[in-house]
């Protein structure tokens, strides 16, 4: 049969809000987005699905789309063939997660983009990730593979159902977890999982594990917190990562924020695409690393990345944009890149010299004959070097770097995927608001309320939790990961500020977490039960890029639990965290959020109430002198009195003393009597 070939008109996609379908709404390819048009079309004309799975700064998936996609005799097979499906996998991780659990099942590895194969009915029966245009790599082409599927699915149909079948029932057994323990919390797994990450770090360049380098801020939280009780050995190690990192290559010393990770092991040459959730993540541990050592750099970093998200990530109603694409003009890292004599020309000789002090310039490069940035050491040792204070290189750094800041802004700059994720503004939001009260940066604060109001409004029109939003649309349910990234989000913000309609939000997050979510085997699904378009409701344990959902879950309701009067979020969480405890000492690489969730669990949290009358300030002074230092373990609430709306359950019972402002100091539902003082409240801390 002849394949019929099609004029190029823009396909199903075109009315789509996310960049990454949108960049694919004028290929040949007739395209659908995920929905009961396409699978109902699917189910009627008893054609195979092919599914195809990726986002707006993925390298490979640009490519792709430029081999295969908008290729006449590609689009052709698959437009007769196929029912050809287009997701974005930041808009769907539920269907991310399913399919991708499917292909790893099926060739060993994942990655994006991923292309896989489907019944009408959803069932996965084959897959893989990037197929070439032509046979290389050892990987067919993906005419081939459009090929070889379609005759399967004519010739030996039987075989495929059976086999799509046994694949859907091994998804079913292996994505699910249950609560089935009920052991008491044994804080040695902290201990057990400090100890592996220690020994198992990059002892040479930082880190963990060969290329590509991922950078771990999670795990880097955890050792942080151990640090914040005394380990030095964790905050070596993470420092080891820390200094490794900042001084560029995945981090961007010109314009500020990190690049995805490292393609080799001494974090010189990134894959240069940037999220918005790693850059949250990141500067907020930074930050921690600061509070922790009063290292100018980690400030720096830390700041210089929030500033970068302002400037460049940020929607003028306070929403954070979604990522940076990798490539511009068609190629990969360009924007990020220079060569030597760019630098000398653009530089007066003095500044030059200066730079050449500082950054490896080599003149045949450092990457495909170009110049990626990278300090030569530490700012200590490089003040040492070059016989000038820390102080010193700091400010000149910043001097050379605005200079070459403006130079790159005349290239063309990669385009902004910018539609505004939940989750992604979650951890961002946490982060800025911790920032705002670390710093005492009055900017901060107004950056993070405003991006509350923001999600509050857009993102939850109706009274239930979305996921995106671009252009004025919020589009599809919300997932486990947006819905406790929230809370968790808003109980900082409620931290720094005080206003309870931040707490009173997160309180109603939470109703709708444990009435939508909640799996009565235990822990939680990480789609809502109103969800209908999937092949089954995932369950993901690990944490990835970005935290589990059930960790962060897990978290947010002993977080709650710290401000009120009840225990039964205590109970749900404990349970959750008894049943895994193997798990996190033995693979903390895979569950360092979770140890996160667990440390909460088992450390003995301060909660300090602060009352003050209606007729006088807050006693600002005070929660400066709380927020100076890093306290993972302490819940902060402020009011005046008589108390506003909505306030927490922990200020019940809690009066001024004598007509003045007062504090009130609890440890693990233990309190001591109220102080008047900065000294008495000190001296509370440090016991």
């Amino acid at each position: 049969m002849p394949i019929r070939k099609i004029a190029i008109m823009p396909n199903h996609l075109i009315h789509e809000t996310s960049p990454y379908l949108l960049q694919h709404a004028h290929n040949p390819v007739d395209w659908y987005p995920w929905g009961s048009e396409a699978l109902q079309k699917a189910q009627v004309e008893n054609k195979p699905i092919f599914l195809s799975i990726g986002y707006s700064a993925c390298h490979w998936c640009h490519v792709m789309e430029r081999e295969s996609f908008t290729d006449p005799d590609t689009a052709a097979l698959l437009n007769q063939y196929f029912i050809a499906i287009k997701v974005d996998r930041e808009e769907r991780p539920d269907l991310d997660s399913i399919y991708m659990s499917a292909v790893v099942a099926l060739t060993r590895r994942g990655g994006w983009p991923m292309s896989i194969f489907l019944t009408p009915e959803m069932q996965p029966f084959y897959g893989g990730t990037y197929f070439p245009p032509a046979p290389r790599y050892g990987m067919p082409s993906f005419q081939e593979v459009l090929a070889s599927v379609q005759q399967a699915w004519q010739n030996d149909h039987q075989q495929v159902m059976l086999a799509a079948q046994h694949l859907s029932d091994h998804l079913r057994t292996t994505i699910p977890w249950s609560v089935d323990q009920s052991d008491q919390l044994d804080s040695a797994v902290l201990e057990k999982a400090a100890t592996i990450l220690q020994q198992s770090q990059d002892h040479e360049h930082g880190g963990w594990g060969n290329a590509p380098k991922f950078p771990q801020p999670m795990a880097i939280e955890f050792l942080l917190q151990r640090a914040s009780l005394g380990d030095t050995s964790s905050l070596h190690a993470a420092e080891k990562a820390l200094l490794a990192m900042q001084r560029g290559g995945m981090y961007d010393v010109v314009g500020g924020g990190f690049h995805r990770y490292s393609t080799d092991d001494i974090w010189l040459i990134p894959h240069f695409e940037k999220m918005l959730y790693d850059n949250a993540q990141l500067s907020r541990v930074y930050l921690h690393a600061w509070q922790l050592t009063q290292k100018v750099e980690y400030l720096q970093v830390c700041t210089q990345t929030l500033d970068w998200i302002i400037r460049e990530m940020r929607h003028p109603s306070g929403g954070f944009f979604s990522s940076l694409d990798a490539d511009s003009e068609g190629v990969e890292g360009k924007f990020y890149i220079w060569e030597k004599a760019e630098l000398q020309g653009g530089l007066a000789p003095k500044d030059f010299n200066l730079l050449q002090s500082i950054y490896h310039l080599p003149n045949s490069g450092n990457f495909e004959g170009k110049i990626i940035l990278q300090r030569r050491a530490d700012l200590e040792e490089l003040a040492c070097t070059i016989g000038v204070s820390t102080q010193f290189i700091v400010e000149e750094m910043g001097r050379l770097h605005q200079k070459l800041f403006a130079l790159r802004a005349l290239r063309t700059r990669p385009q902004t995927d910018d539609k505004i994720i939940v989750s992604w503004n979650a951890f961002t939001l946490q982060t800025f608001a911790e920032a705002a009260r670390a710093l005492n940066r009055a900017d901060y604060l107004q950056v993070a309320q405003q991006n509350a109001g923001f999600l509050l409004q857009e993102l939850r029109p109706a009274g239930s939790l979305l996921r995106s939003w671009r252009n004025g649309q919020a589009r599809h349910p919300a997932v486990l990961e947006d819905c406790a990234g929230l809370i968790l989000g808003l109980l900082s913000l409620y931290q720094t500020d005080f206003d309870p309609k931040w707490y009173q939000a997160a309180q109603s997050l939470a109703e709708e977490l444990i009435t939508q979510y909640t799996d009565p085997q235990g822990g939680f699904f990480d789609t809502p039960d109103s969800t209908s378009d999937l092949l089954l409701r995932p369950k993901d344990l690990q944490d990835n890029a970005t935290p589990s959902g059930n960790a962060l879950a897990t978290h947010a309701l002993l977080c709650l639990s710290a401000y009120s009067d009840t225990t039964e979020n205590i109970t749900i969480a404990g349970r959750i965290l008894s049943s895994l405890q193997e798990n996190l000492s033995l693979h903390p690489l895979a569950f360092s959020y979770w140890l996160q969730a667990f440390h909460f669990a088992v450390s003995p949290v301060r909660q300090i109430a602060i009352v003050w009358p209606s007729s006088q300030p807050e006693p600002r002074d005070w929660f400066v002198n709380l927020n100076q230092s890093y306290r993972p373990f302490t819940i902060l609430a402020g009011a005046p009195l008589p108390l506003p709306e909505n306030s927490p359950a922990l200020f019940k019972d809690r009066p001024l003393v004598n007509g003045q402002a007062a504090i009130y100091h609890c440890q693990n539902f233990t309190c001591s009597l109220p102080v008047t003082d900065l000294h008495s409240l000190n001296k509370l801390l440090a016991e």
